[in-house]
């Protein structure tokens, strides 16, 4: 039977506790262990899928179409684990399952509470992800602070869940924050406690603390947050500011988190192997040989989190070709009036993320072309594809005004635009084309060198496709078709020719991306940036 970790936050958000359950699941994996993660969310939500970028973030998506948060990229990352729509548990999506039942009669007649309703059904959840599978470790996020109204009933659960299934088979970790007062030139310990006791009120005693801090714990420091919190002192592990959130794990191995979990767990393991993380990603990370300056021109630029998973795949390209990437972040809204080589001419590299809504559209479109005209290699992923196309169609097939019919419904070209089947669509959650489609490669493209196979398989997150009634015309202008989702018959992938390196699809291949394992396209496309730095 699988064992427990269930990881909680204080003090303030953003302290990084999917990156610590990542670290975490990494660290159980170096040790010859089985682990999957889980991330539970206390919105309302059923799922992000409807929120805007500007709200949560990137929407994360797994094979099987869920439509996640962006901390089960973290996982899939840094780990091995295999994460599906089971992985992601919202508030709104327990709700919605115990009203349905209330509303089959399931309960007979009982008054539906939040305890034990609601409870049972999130640590029934939680047990599901493991159900039937071998598995060793189940690592549990819970989202939101220690002392938010929304969270009290995942607490709940992991309280009764942890009395239920015994100490030796599961353990709580708490991520909290050490403050250093600069006017003081002092680390205060009061936030961790009082959080710690806030924690304790709901019925949970953490056996470890994960101590966000900039400046290193002194040992004075350690024993007084053990003493006041009721750990032991070895259980009081510093998580400093790091350079890459790829060194957490070692961070945490050299505190030997890995044995105290072991040992807590009764788990019987092999010794940690963190080698080919080390050398194969962090030693890259610090040392690379080059740098090459690579541009993001999307929509929400201003928020970090809502490229996540874009970033992060670049920063794969660089280590798999020792190189850093110098990520130059363009709003899309910047670029108008032929102004694209202002912000584009110092770039050796170009890359259009995905998106919704007509903002900004016309400057990616401009990039497009700069990045055409000017045999800068281009990457396009989604609606970048999709504007790729449409620059290709006005200015080269001369299509005038040809569009999207996402951005304008009259559009004499419409060149890219709904299916038949998504026409009468009403509802918005979870009804675009998600998760993965099989995908063919033509022979002699970038596409197939970069895979090095005719076959793939990668996930999607749209509603809008190229429209076929217009792929003749383009590919007889110099549009190369060089993926199709056969059943279908969607275009997948396009290229151009005479171009060192352009390439656009439909699907996101970032979501498929390791440090260790770098995706072929992001892989490749920074490749070809090096090439013509």
């Amino acid at each position: 039977m699988a064992k427990y970790i269930f990881v909680t936050g204080g003090v303030v958000s953003s302290l990084g506790k999917g990156i610590t359950s990542a670290s975490i699941g990494k660290l159980m994996e170096s040790r010859g262990l089985k682990a999957t993660l889980i991330k539970c969310d206390p919105y309302i939500n059923v799922d992000p899928g409807t929120m805007n970028p500007y709200q949560h973030g990137e929407v994360y998506v797994t094979d099987d179409g869920a439509e996640t948060d962006l901390d089960l990229g973290h996982y899939e990352r840094f780990t091995n684990a295999v994460i599906g729509k089971g992985n992601n548990i919202t508030t709104g999506k327990i709700y919605h399952s115990v009203i349905s039942k209330e509303r089959r009669g399931d309960y007979l007649g009982k008054t539906v509470q939040i305890i034990p309703h609601i409870t049972d059904e999130i640590k029934n959840d939680i047990r599901k992800v493991s159900r039937g599978k071998d598995l060793d470790i189940v690592i549990v996020e819970i989202g939101g602070t220690v002392g938010d109204i929304e969270s009290l009933p995942f607490l709940e659960a992991v309280r009764q869940f942890i009395v239920e299934e015994g100490h030796a088979n599961a353990l709580s970790i708490h991520v909290t924050l050490v403050p250093y007062i600069k006017s003081a030139s002092e680390i205060k310990t009061k936030p961790t406690q009082h959080s710690v006791g806030k924690l304790r009120e709901i019925g949970i005693q953490p056996d470890i603390l994960i101590c966000r801090t900039e400046r290193p714990l002194s040992k004075e420091a350690r024993e007084k947050i053990a003493l006041f919190c009721n750990v032991s002192k070895d259980a009081v592990i510093q998580a400093p500011d790091v350079e890459s959130i790829y060194e957490v794990p070692l961070v945490f191995s050299r505190q030997k988190l890995d044995q105290l979990i072991t040992k807590l767990l009764r788990l019987r393991c092999g010794s940690r192997d963190l080698v080919e993380w080390k050398r194969g990603v962090l030693d890259r990370i610090r040392h690379p040989k080059r740098t090459v300056k690579i541009a993001v021109v999307g929509k929400y630029i201003t928020l970090q989190d809502a490229y996540k998973s874009i970033y992060e795949a670049l920063i794969h390209g660089g280590i798999a070709n020792n190189a850093r990437i110098d990520i130059k972040k363009i709003d899309s809204g910047d670029i108008s009036g032929g102004n694209a080589e202002k912000h584009l001419k110092d770039v050796s590299g170009i890359l259009i993320p995905g998106g919704f809504g007509y903002r900004g559209i016309e400057g990616k479109i401009d990039a497009v072309q700069y990045a055409r005209e000017k045999k800068i290699p281009f990457f396009g992923i989604c609606l970048g594809m999709q504007v790729a196309v449409i620059e290709f169609a006005r200015n080269i097939c001369g299509l005038k005004n040809a569009h999207s019919t996402e951005f304008n419904r009259k559009t004499p070209y419409p060149v890219i635009s709904l299916l038949e089947e998504q026409k009468g669509i009403k509802l918005k959650g979870a009804t675009m084309r998600l998760g993965k489609y099989p995908c063919s490669l033509k022979k002699d493209t970038n596409s197939i060198k970069a895979y090095k196979k005719d076959k793939i398989s990668e996930r999607h997150r749209h509603r809008y496709e190229f429209n076929n009634k217009h792929r003749k015309i383009m590919e007889i202008k110099g549009l190369v078709i060089a993926g199709v989702y056969s059943k279908a018959n969607l275009v997948e992938i396009v290229e151009l020719k005479d171009h060192p390196w352009f390439v656009a699809c439909q699907f996101h291949p970032e979501f498929k991306s390791k440090p260790d394992n770098a995706h072929p396209l992001f892989r490749d496309f920074v490749k070809a940036s090096i090439s013509q730095r």
